[in-house]
């Protein structure tokens, strides 16, 4: 497995790997990575000749008083997971390699960005479009994996792929869970003991709303309000968003239909922000 930290390292090699006819998969990350991540990078090397896993904190994803400085690094630690799971090349550029001092220029997205994360980090979504962009710009990948605990995220990034005709297949994933049940994620990190417990409230409200879905519940109040109930019944937590929403377009909705719907939520356990969420599709 190689690294490069320099756009020019990384174009050279694709083209070198396009030159032989390999197909190539691109994981975005922040490093940091955990089974989560794992997972992709298997998938992608699964489904392509070579994979490239971007490591990178993006900083203009990050409001003024969120996380940057404190976000969890470990680069060695992630090179040793990528090589186990099949990654050929890990980018790992500092800011500066993929932003000039002067930069101005952002890919930002309307509609689809207004709600849930959208709703209480405005310039998040413009930053991940942004360095998503740039990403497929140097790599060239014939398939981008991504993971639906980020489920907001994965519907943005396929609309813009979409409506900036990317040549790009967006390959979504499984949430990856803790044996018992709390979404993988990098921040976990920040969590206490005491709180790490109190965080399973969220899988658990996420699992009941599930299941009266799949049962047959199909009002969207009725839903939220036992999950919100889950939650809330957890001193330690405190609620950004519990919201159910159409999957293709991030609107609300009052009642689940015959297209599919994200129920999703931000909760915050002590300091710390944890999301997760579930993905119905009454045609599946």
């Amino acid at each position: 497995m190689q690294t490069a930290a320099t756009v020019a390292e990384v174009r050279e090699q694709v083209r070198a790997w396009k030159r032989e006819g390999l197909t190539i998969g691109l994981v975005p990350t922040m490093g940091f990575l955990h089974e989560g991540h794992k997972s992709l990078i298997v998938r992608a090397a699964a489904e392509n000749d070579r994979v490239v896993v971007s490591d990178f904190v993006n900083p203009t994803q990050f409001g003024p008083t969120e996380d940057l400085e404190s976000y969890p690094r470990d680069f060695d630690r992630d090179c040793k997971l990528c090589e186990e799971a099949g990654a050929a090349l890990v980018f790992h550029p500092d800011p500066s390699e993929m932003y000039a001092p002067n930069a101005c220029t952002y890919v930002n997205m309307d509609e689809l960005t207004h709600e849930l994360c959208g709703l209480t980090r405005p310039i998040h979504f413009r930053g991940v479009c942004t360095v998503v962009s740039k990403l497929f710009n140097i790599v060239c990948p014939d398939r981008a994996y991504f993971g639906q605990k980020d489920a907001q995220q994965l519907a943005v990034i396929r609309r813009m792929v979409r409506d900036l005709n990317f040549g790009i297949q967006i390959v979504g994933c499984p949430i990856i869970r803790e044996e018992d049940g709390l979404a993988k994620s990098s921040r976990n990190t920040y969590l206490s003991a005491e709180e790490r417990v109190a965080a399973l409230c969220l899988s658990r409200a996420v699992f009941a709303g599930q299941k009266m879905v799949e049962e047959g519940e199909r009002d969207a109040a009725t839903v939220l309000d036992a999950m919100r109930a889950i939650i809330e019944a957890e001193p330690l937590a405190k609620i950004d968003y519990v919201k159910m929403v159409d999957f293709e377009n991030i609107v609300q909705i009052e009642k689940i239909g015959d297209e599919p719907v994200l129920c999703a939520m931000a909760v915050y356990i002590g300091k710390t922000r944890l999301i997760d969420n579930f993905i119905f599709d009454p045609k599946a």
